[in-house]
């Protein structure tokens, strides 16, 4: 099978990042017409997954002897806020599952074969919590747990799932990602929220699943950027910090929802005019006002977001690693993004007047979603500025998921 696929590979050629991000935008008004039905049914459709599938999205940052592009994250980053402009969760979802091949990317190779060997467009959901029970054994572990929030289950036919594994001989534990097949877990029908609610964010069930050591990924390994699977995934975004690149992937749909949002907001301003004062939006300083800041801060997210990954990306092809400090600094800008992106659409929402409650603006729907994405932990700016400011005070580093 791998030689299939690098035979397609030597045939086809790869698109360019500006096909894909067009191949996103083009699918905005469809994503938004599929999102009530989506939110009824509390997932992504297939149609949409099957979209992205077709499209190319989970392959930008596949290894590309499993058929993927390995770009660069920023065209990663780029998709997912253009599809956040149509739908949040179907955001999320990409955001979360389609960077879910990077870090298989750095498993060991027998763990890639067995999810990808016989269909290399598997997928694959996570729950990172470290919740579960491990039991060491000979080759391997024995799992078992409950995890919430693992977004996209439903399309997926594998999970990583965090623990922490307690040596026999004593001393600190070591956190672990561990991958299971569908056949070892059970999905539990737990996600009913008021905002996100397409994300299908499920909760996992595993009763004592033998693991061996191949599927599991060591944090730590992670951190210091020396992983297994780099022996046979060499390419320069392998070098990246894995969790740099992952809490990005759940920031930066707030940053295209945001976009959607005060989009929406200037087509409502164009005709509005109060009922209760005469004025019309388009000549009110306080709506034009926050209209103007509001794309002043999405403009500076987007390009602090492309800067960060640029010079990291100049640093690992060098042969360089990210200095701690710079990725204690990366992660709390990342940690503002959500809450920054929620108080944008508050303000808008606000000066949409009265009438902006009804469910029927199509601003509320990304303001619900922007206000559920503030509570993935990445995302708390509270945790990761201490542990930054900590840093900054000589005191030693407790985050190593950096």
């Amino acid at each position: 099978m791998d030689g299939v696929i690098k035979e397609r590979l030597v045939m086809e050629v790869l698109p360019e990042p500006a096909t894909l991000i067009a191949r996103a935008r083009a699918m905005i008004p469809v994503l938004k017409s599929r999102a009530p039905q989506a939110e009824a049914d509390r997932k992504v459709p297939v149609e949409t997954i099957r979209d992205f599938q077709e499209a190319g999205f989970f392959d930008i940052l596949k290894p590309k002897r499993w058929g993927g592009f390995e770009m660069e994250p920023q065209v990663f980053y780029e998709v997912q806020m253009a599809i956040a402009e149509g739908c949040m969760s179907s955001a999320w979802v990409l955001g979360v599952v389609g960077v879910h091949p990077l870090q298989l990317g750095l498993f060991d190779l027998k763990a890639q074969e067995e999810v990808w060997g016989e269909d290399a467009t598997t997928l694959v959901s996570s729950s990172y919590q470290p919740v579960g029970k491990v039991e060491i054994a000979e080759g391997g572990f024995f799992l078992s747990g409950q995890w919430s929030f693992s977004s996209g289950c439903a399309h997926c036919d594998w999970v990583f799932l965090g623990a922490l594994v307690f040596p026999e001989a004593g001393g600190p534990p070591e956190y672990r990602t561990f991958l299971l097949p569908r056949s070892d877990y059970e999905i539990l029908d737990t996600w009913r929220t008021f905002g996100l609610k397409a994300t299908g964010s499920h909760d996992i069930k595993v009763d004592r699943a033998f693991v061996p050591e191949h599927r599991t990924h060591k944090a730590m390994d992670g951190f210091l950027c020396r992983n297994p699977g780099q022996a046979v995934n060499d390419g320069d975004i392998f070098k990246l910090p894995w969790a740099a690149v992952f809490t990005r992937a759940v920031s930066t749909a707030s940053i295209g929802a945001a976009q959607d949002v005060l989009n929406s907001f200037l087509e409502i301003a164009k005709t509005k005019v109060s009922t209760n004062t005469g004025m019309a939006t388009k000549a009110d300083p306080f709506a034009l006002s926050a209209a103007a800041s509001a794309s002043a801060e999405l403009s500076a997210m987007r390009t602090t977001l492309m800067k960060i990954f640029d010079d990291m990306m100049v640093l690992v092809r060098q042969g360089q690693d990210v200095p701690v400090a710079d990725r204690l600094f990366y992660k709390y800008q990342a940690s503002r993004v959500a809450r920054k992106c929620a108080d944008i659409a508050d303000e808008l929402l606000l000066l949409a007047g009265a009438k902006g409650i009804f469910e029927e603006n199509p601003m509320v729907r990304p303001w619900l979603d922007l206000k559920a994405g503030r509570a993935h932990i990445a995302n708390n700016a509270n945790l990761a500025g201490m542990t930054l400011g900590a840093s900054y005070l000589g005191a030693p580093l407790m985050d190593t998921f950096l």
